[in-house]
């Protein structure tokens, strides 16, 4: 029998596979396309997982599904999401991946017990926006061609600095435990930054005050909060490999035939979690 994996938890959360060696549902918990939800004990782990059909066809509800159960269990355990669509073909499959990489994953455990992350999406106007960007000339030699080339250079480092300035003034005034930050840019003439910080289960309603502040000082940015949610992000840190291979995107429908042996997962829209 196949197993849909949700995400890895400590077993002692989860009193009622104390005494188990057998997978046991979680009442009131339904998962991808409806199915039981069961606590797999390994050790002092718990795997959250669901009968699965590899035949099955997973889409957009299937990662909202997925995302819902991982946020379920976030309330009751420091949990290590697995990448939405991991399947593992049988038990055997999925005791030996947990076997071989226990020690890591107790160890990111560790790592993240009591924590939680939060997002920041912080709209700036675009500074270097002051005339429409010129078109390559087809040849692309020339004087127009060297000159737009030097000015496009020019607005890529202004842009930079000021996307260091404010995620380095968020840094300074949130304090995370960690952060990761990207950066792009919209149609509409706007930076956008993505932040998410690393912070204290019990600190969230601080974070959320300065947040207030924060937004109310920062009347030349648009920001927005979100969260708290199972760190994502860190547990992606945590499990990178030494040399990453090119994941296809989070939109991109996932193949229900993956087997893995980390648990690596961004969803860049979970669902909540309550404080």
């Amino acid at each position: 029998m196949a197993w849909y994996a949700y995400c890895i938890g400590e077993k002692l959360a989860f009193p009622e596979i104390a005494r188990h060696r057998k997978p046991v549902p979680m009442e009131s918990v339904l998962g991808v396309s409806g199915n039981q939800v069961f606590l797999y004990p390994a050790s002092d782990l718990a795997i959250v997982v669901s009968e699965h059909n590899p035949q099955e066809t997973l889409n957009q509800k299937s990662g909202v599904d997925h995302a819902r159960v991982i946020a379920d269990c976030f309330q009751h355990s420091t949990v290590l999401p697995f990448r939405f669509g991991t399947v593992f073909n049988d038990d055997e499959c999925l005791r030996k991946s947990i076997r071989s990489n226990q020690r890591q994953f107790q160890d990111n455990i560790d790592k993240l017990r009591g924590k939680t992350e939060m997002h920041l999406k912080i709209f700036v106007d675009d500074c270097c926006v002051r005339e429409i960007e010129r078109r390559l000339p087809a040849e692309g030699v020339g004087r127009e061609y060297l000159t737009n080339l030097r000015e496009t250079a020019s607005r890529t480092r202004e842009r930079q600095t000021r996307a260091r300035a404010v995620s380095f003034q968020m840094h300074r005034l949130f304090q995370p435990l960690d952060e990761e930050v990207s950066c792009r840019l919209t149609e509409s003439g706007k930076m956008v930054l993505d932040i998410s910080h690393l912070i204290d289960r019990k600190h969230i309603e601080r974070y959320q005050n300065k947040f207030a502040t924060t937004s109310a000082i920062m009347r030349e940015c648009q920001m927005q909060i979100s969260g708290p949610w199972p760190p994502y992000h860190f547990v992606h840190r945590l499990t990178r490999p030494a040399h990453p291979q090119p994941q296809p995107a989070a939109t991109v429908q996932p193949q229900a035939t993956v087997s893995v042996s980390t648990p690596m997962l961004f969803i860049p829209e979970p669902i909540p979690v309550l404080a």
